[in-house]
């Protein structure tokens, strides 16, 4: 599976930089977010991929949600896909956008693929194993290695949101005695936990599971955790009542660590 969600994410990605680099406009969806033609041609791509390969599994796609188009996904599996995760920053020329795949089962993300075209860096995972991939200019993978989070340090350091930030973020970081924050956007904050570089992702405000799960996948794979705030494993596929809004996620903290990640300071 992890094949397919690469080469749709790679030709994905170039589709994006070949927009990027020709221009575009950017049109407002009803939720006020932006949108652009890369957004559309890259879901156009994965979906494509996806349709030839596994035909059979349902896809929940953003820009197809956002145009009304909903699969019935009770009792099954089903790919979570964002196609142009961090539009804000492609519309305001930061490299941070990226190309989200996941695969959900029973409501978890057992794989996924962040690729961000514009650092040539890719992070794929499944089942225990996770990979950092360094992406040529010419869109092939020119070298692997595998990644794994480190163990929670005394000084951890925080990633947060580059745009949607909180007050609850600044007291979870104060209640766990964490000094150190980075903010940053789109879905690399989790592929920053899965490779060590960072320890804890605390967030407070919205996001909707094509945001999170292909980064989620990679990091659990790793060997991390994202967590409710309840400390309950985050799930995939929230839909109907009991849903605050379909594949809304609630507050959540992804954590990089195996040591003391629960445990206040």
């Amino acid at each position: 599976m992890l094949r397919t969600f690469e080469k749709a994410a790679l030709e994905a990605g170039k589709a994006i930089i070949t927009v990027l680099r020709e221009g575009f406009p950017v049109a407002m969806k009803a939720d006020a977010s932006p949108v652009t033609v890369a957004d559309e041609e890259a879901e156009r791509i994965i979906l494509a991929h996806l349709a030839r390969d596994y035909p059979e599994i349902p896809v929940v796609a953003e820009e197809s949600v956002a145009a009304g188009k909903v699969p019935d996904i009770a009792g099954r599996g089903f790919f979570l896909v964002d196609p142009l995760d961090g539009t804000r920053e492609f519309v305001d020329g930061r490299q941070e956008f990226t190309v989200n795949i996941a695969y959900i089962e029973n409501g978890a993300p057992v794989a996924g693929i962040v690729y961000a075209p514009a650092l040539g860096l890719a992070f794929s995972g499944e089942r225990g194993h996770a990979e950092r991939l360094v992406v040529m200019d010419d869109f092939t993978v020119g070298a692997r290695s595998a990644i794994t989070v480190r163990e929670q340090p005394d000084d951890r350091l925080a990633l947060a949101s580059l745009r949607h930030n909180s007050p609850e973020t600044g007291s979870f970081l104060a209640d766990h005695a964490i000094f150190k924050c980075t903010n940053i956007g789109s879905s690399l904050k989790f592929c920053l936990l899965a490779e060590g570089k960072a320890d804890v992702y605390p967030r407070f405000t919205r996001t909707m599971e094509w945001d999170t799960a292909a980064g989620d996948a990679v990091l659990r794979a790793a060997g991390g955790s994202t967590v409710t705030l309840d400390g309950t494993p985050l799930t995939y596929g929230k839909t109907g009542p009991a849903a605050d809004f379909d594949f809304a996620n609630p507050n959540f903290i992804s954590w990089g660590g195996r040591k003391r990640v629960l445990e206040p300071a």
